[in-house]
C-alpha cells in the first residue's frame, strides 16, 4: 500500500500520468488521446478523444460477472415496498425506459428533465437518459411549481418525466398539479411528459402531451436499446444549485471525468468492493444522490439502496434495520440526519445486528463534534466527515482509506483529496496561507480535477465571474468557505464566507459558535446567524433546539438555560464569541434535503425578507422565530 502523502502528490505534480491510470478503472470505447486539455482556463477538458458511457459502466459491464447479483434495492416506508432489481433486471428497465425516451422524440444531446419521488423509475430515468447521450436535469420533488419553471426555461427539456405524487411522512404530496402549473408558467413547453402513476393521486391528463409509464412500458417489454458511445467531454446532467437567486444556477457535468472520478472515489475513499451494498440516504435531487445513489455505486458493482421515507418512520431503527437486512457495508448520511436520531432513544441503534457496516460517511454541512461522537460510540465503526460541493461531483476533503489508513479527527472532514490543489487564501491580500491554523478561504488551484463541474450551462460568462480569481495563469475556484489546516494536513470548515460573523472588529465564523454550544448537554441542534448591530458592526444571535423540553417550564428556566450556554460559549470561545441572545425553538428551519436556512433566519432577524423559501421543509419553524423575535 502505498502512502496516501505519496498518492496525493502524484496526483497534483504528474496529473496526466495519475489520472490516465484512474482512467483503466472503467470501460471505454475509445481511448483518449489527451489526458487533460487545459489550454483555455478555467476551462478543463478531461479525457478528450476518449469515447465511454456512464450507463456501460454502471450496469452494462456487470452483466458478464454479476446479472443475478442485487443491483438496485427500492425500499418505500411510504408504501411499504420494496423491489429488488438484479443488475439483469436493472438492464432490461433501462431499457424500455431508453425505448420510451425514443419514441417521444428524445435524442443525443436534447435534455430530459426529471421531476420524481424516490422511486426505482427515476432512477431508470437518469440512466437511460446516460444510455442515449440525452442531458438529464432532475430537480427535487415537491420543488414548488415557480422554482420548477424556472429550471424547465434554463434547461429546455424535450420531456419530462414524473409521477403522480410522492409522499412524507404518511402525506401525499401531488406532483403532477405542480407540474402542470410550472408548464404554464415557463416560456419553454415541453413537447412531452412521461408520468409514473402510483395510485397516490388522481391525475388530469393532458392530451397529445402526457404519457403514462405503464403503457409505454408494456410497448417496449423486449426493447433492446445499444449505449450510445460518448465524447468523454459530452454533457452528462445539469444540476440546479440550491438556494440560488435569480436565474438557476445550472452544474454542468461532463462524462468520461465524472465516470472516472466516482470511479475512483468507490475504490479509494468509499472502499467499496463488487457484491457488497451501499446505502446513501440522500435524495436523487441533490448531488449526493447523482453521485453515491445512482451511478458510484453501480460503477463499483455494488447494490445501492434507494430510500423513500424518513429516518424516524415507521421508528428511528428502520435504516439500522436496513442495514442488517440487506447487509449495508458503506452507509453516507448528513449530519442534520443523525442529530435527528440523536434525539431518539439509543435502543433503535442497539437492536440491530450491524456487523457488516464498515464506515458511516457524512456530508452535506459542517460535522459537530459532539453528534460525531454520539454517532461513533453507538455503531462502533468509523465516522467519516467529508466536504465537497455540487459543482465539484466528489469529495474535496475526507479520508482516502483505500490508499492508506487514517484516523478520523472529530470536527474535521479530513485532508485534501488526490486532484485537488487545495490552498488556503488571505481574504484581504490574496496571498496563500502557508502556516498551519491560519483562518483562510478554501480555493483550488486550477484546473479541477475530472468529475467537477464544466461550467454553468449556457452561461460560461457567470462560471469564470462566480467561481474564479487569480490571474489567467493561476486562477484558484473558490468555495466560498473559510477554513484552517492544522500541522498535519487536516482540514476545519467554519461556514461560509459570507457566514463570517465579525463582531468588533473579531472574525468568527458560526461553525465556532454552533460547535461551542452544541456540547452543551441539553442542545440537540443549534444555528447562529449574524445579526447587524448598531453598536458593534453585528452580533451572534443563536437558535437551538433542546433535547428535553420539559426543563423550559417558565421564563425563568429559559434564562437559566440560556445562562448556561452563554457560560459554554465563554469557556470555549471567550466573551467574544458569546452570542447576543441564545432563544429556544422546537425545530428549526431547513431545506427539504435538511439544510439549515441560516440566511433565512438572519433575514427574519434583520427584519428582511426571507426570500424564496419554496425549499423549506416546515415554515412553521421559521414562524416560530417570528414570534420568538416580536414577543
Amino acid at each position: 500500500m502505498t502512502s496516501y502523502a505519496e498518492f496525493y502528490r502524484r496526483s497534483i505534480e504528474q496529473p496526466d500520468a495519475f489520472w490516465a491510470e484512474q482512467a483503466k478503472l472503467i470501460d471505454w470505447k475509445t481511448p483518449a488521446q489527451t489526458i487533460c486539455d487545459y489550454s483555455h482556463p478555467p476551462f478543463a477538458r478531461w479525457f478528450v478523444g476518449g469515447t465511454t458511457n456512464l450507463c456501460h459502466n454502471a450496469v452494462d459491464r456487470h452483466l458478464k460477472e454479476r446479472a443475478d447479483q442485487s443491483a438496485l434495492i427500492y425500499v418505500s416506508t411510504e408504501t411499504d415496498e420494496e423491489v429488488i432489481y438484479t443488475f439483469r433486471e436493472l438492464h432490461a428497465e433501462v431499457q424500455r425506459m431508453a425505448a420510451s425516451l425514443l419514441e417521444l422524440g428524445v435524442r443525443k444531446g436534447d435534455r430530459v428533465l426529471i421531476y420524481m419521488p424516490m422511486i426505482a423509475e427515476a432512477a431508470f430515468a437518469m440512466l437511460a437518459c446516460a444510455r442515449i447521450g440525452a442531458i438529464h436535469s432532475v430537480v427535487f420533488g415537491g420543488f414548488a411549481s415557480g422554482s420548477l419553471a424556472s429550471r424547465i426555461e434554463d434547461a429546455e427539456p424535450r420531456v419530462v418525466v414524473s409521477a403522480d405524487a410522492g409522499s412524507r411522512g404518511g402525506k401525499v404530496v401531488a406532483y403532477k398539479p405542480l407540474l402542470d402549473e410550472a408548464i404554464r408558467l415557463s416560456t419553454h413547453k415541453p413537447e412531452s411528459v412521461l408520468l409514473v402513476d402510483r395510485k397516490l393521486s388522481a391525475m388530469n391528463l393532458v392530451a397529445g402531451r402526457d404519457h403514462l409509464w405503464g403503457a409505454m412500458r408494456q410497448k417496449h417489454l423486449q426493447a433492446e436499446v445499444p449505449c450510445e458511445w460518448l465524447d468523454a467531454t459530452h454533457v452528462s446532467y445539469t444540476l440546479y444549485t440550491s438556494g440560488t437567486t435569480g436565474k438557476p444556477k445550472g452544474v454542468q457535468r461532463d462524462t468520461g471525468g465524472y465516470a472516472v472520478a466516482l470511479a475512483a472515489s468507490m475504490k479509494h475513499i468509499f472502499e467499496g468492493k463488487p457484491g457488497e451494498t451501499y446505502f446513501s440516504t440522500s435524495d436523487i435531487g441533490w448531488v449526493v444522490g447523482h453521485s453515491y445513489i445512482v451511478y458510484g455505486p453501480l460503477i463499483a458493482g455494488m447494490a445501492t439502496i434507494m430510500y423513500e421515507g424518513l429516518p424516524t418512520r415507521p421508528d428511528a431503527g428502520i435504516w439500522w434495520q436496513l442495514v442488517e437486512k440487506y447487509k449495508v457495508t458503506r452507509m453516507f448520511s448528513a449530519p442534520t440526519a443523525v442529530r435527528v436520531l440523536k434525539k431518539q432513544n439509543l435502543e433503535f441503534l442497539k437492536k440491530y445486528d450491524l456487523s457488516s457496516l464498515k464506515a458511516l460517511y457524512l456530508a452535506g454541512e459542517p460535522l459537530d463534534e459532539p453528534t460525531a461522537q454520539w454517532i461513533s460510540e453507538g455503531l462502533g465503526v468509523p465516522i467519516i466527515d467529508n466536504y465537497w460541493q455540487t459543482e465539484t461531483g466528489w469529495p474535496i476533503l475526507t479520508i482516502a482509506n483505500g490508499v492508506e489508513k487514517k484516523p478520523s479527527r472529530f470536527g474535521s472532514p479530513g485532508v485534501a483529496m488526490y486532484g485537488y490543489d487545495v490552498k488556503l487564501i488571505d481574504d484581504i491580500t490574496g496571498e496563500e496561507l502557508k502556516g498551519p491554523d491560519q483562518k483562510g478561504v478554501v480555493t483550488i488551484e486550477g484546473p479541477l480535477p475530472p468529475g467537477c463541474m464544466q461550467t454553468v450551462w449556457r452561461d460560461d460568462d457567470r462560471f469564470v465571474k462566480t467561481y474564479w480569481t487569480g490571474a489567467a495563469g493561476k486562477l484558484r475556484y473558490n468555495t466560498f468557505d473559510w477554513g484552517i489546516r492544522d500541522k498535519d494536513g487536516y482540514f476545519f470548515i467554519l461556514g461560509r464566507t459570507d457566514d463570517v460573523i465579525n463582531v468588533a472588529g473579531h472574525r468568527l465564523g458560526t461553525r465556532e459558535i454552533e460547535e461551542s454550544i452544541s456540547s452543551h448537554p441539553n442542545i440537540a441542534e443549534v444555528a447562529v446567524v449574524g445579526v447587524a448591530d448598531q453598536l458593534k458592526g453585528q452580533v451572534a444571535m443563536a437558535f437551538a433546539v433542546v433535547k428535553d423540553a420539559s426543563l423550559l417550564v417558565d421564563a425563568a428556566a429559559h434564562l437559566k438555560l440560556e445562562g448556561e450556554v452563554m457560560a459554554v460559549v465563554d469557556k470555549s470561545l471567550g466573551a467574544v464569541g458569546r452570542p447576543a441572545r441564545v432563544r429556544f425553538v422546537t425545530v428549526l428551519p431547513k431545506t427539504r434535503s435538511g439544510k439549515l436556512l441560516r440566511r433565512a433566519i438572519q433575514a427574519v432577524c434583520e427584519g428582511r425578507d426571507a426570500g424564496d423559501l419554496t425549499t423549506m421543509e416546515d415554515p412553521a419553524a421559521l414562524q416560530q422565530i417570528k414570534d420568538l423575535l416580536a414577543s
